[in-house]
């Protein structure tokens, strides 16, 4: 069903007939702050008054021009005005197909900094997504060439990927902080982990490398086991609370999130928002039976 899911969020042809469901669209914003700037703003403002960080993300992928990358690139300055406006306390994710790293490398790295730079003078924080394998040693050799630059930026390590942990130890030496995650593409297995059990072994392998580096990094998971791992290996290591936060995603686990808070720990939640949410809804349909769950008992209740 995952690998199913998966197939479906890259499909043009399903892409508009769920988008354009009024059930599909109102059970979309349990994962999704909404399709404005002003509802992710809403949305973060929210976040932190339960005292917890965020880091909103513009939805979208694989610009078609340079134009698009352009206006993408405006649009994500846009919303460091707004952070700054409004006082929050929120982080900004982009991916770089949206910069147009497709069409020139050149391009995407020009727009990318110019994006950093803004950040730094704010003091704030620019984290690289990272998308599917495709783009995995692209993401990794810009994420190094603009942290020579910059510290104001850092990337995403994906624990299914064989790749991995060399990839871990080559950006902790560019002194790049880290978002770990487990991954949400469909990768073959001669790249990726296909079991489980290999990825959460995996995960908790490149925690333990993660965590003592000295570099503030972010551990990204919804599994209690990977949580309870993280605590315990912070325990035994006298790691503390301020020196690294676990992140979320907007509308998961929030039973989760709030007792991570209790706790004493940091959380920042990822809120994404814009009008090309359905790969990353279809994405977080494949994640976790209950998110499915969640959308089919929707659909029943209203058939």
């Amino acid at each position: 069903m995952r690998s199913f899911l998966l197939h479906l969020s890259e499909s043009k042809r399903l892409a508009p007939l769920i988008m354009h469901n009024s059930l599909s669209r109102r059970v979309a914003r349990r994962f999704v702050a909404g399709e404005t700037l002003d509802d992710a703003v809403e949305v973060a403002r929210n976040v932190n008054s339960t005292m917890q960080l965020a880091s909103l993300d513009l939805l979208g992928e694989n610009v078609s021009d340079e134009a698009g990358a352009r206006q993408a690139a405006e649009n994500y300055l846009a919303i460091f005005e707004r952070i700054e406006r409004e006082k929050l306390d929120s982080n900004v994710s982009l991916k770089l197909t949206q910069l147009g790293i497709d069409l020139s490398e050149s391009l995407c790295q020009e727009l990318l900094e110019k994006i950093i730079a803004r950040a730094a003078a704010q003091g704030n924080f620019v984290r690289i997504d990272m998308e599917g394998s495709p783009y995995t040693e692209r993401t990794v050799e810009m994420a190094k060439r603009v942290r020579a630059k910059y510290a104001a930026v850092g990337t995403v390590m994906q624990a299914y990927l064989y790749r991995t942990e060399k990839d871990v130890l080559d950006l902790i030496a560019a002194g790049c902080r880290l978002r770990l995650c487990k991954g949400a593409y469909k990768e073959p297995p001669d790249i990726a982990f296909a079991k489980k059990s290999d990825v959460d072994a995996n995960y908790v392998k490149l925690m333990k490398l993660i965590l003592p580096s000295g570099i503030y990094h972010g551990i990204a998971t919804h599994d209690p086991a990977m949580i309870d791992a993280t605590k315990e290996f912070a325990s035994e290591k006298n790691i503390g609370r301020e020196q690294f936060e676990f992140q979320m995603l907007y509308g998961i686990r929030t039973d989760l999130q709030k007792q991570l808070v209790r706790d004493g720990f940091r959380l920042r939640i990822y809120i994404p928002y814009g009008t090309d949410w359905f790969p990353y809804f279809m994405r977080r349909l494949a994640e976790r039976p209950a998110n499915l769950t969640f959308f089919l008992r929707n659909l029943l209740s209203r058939s």
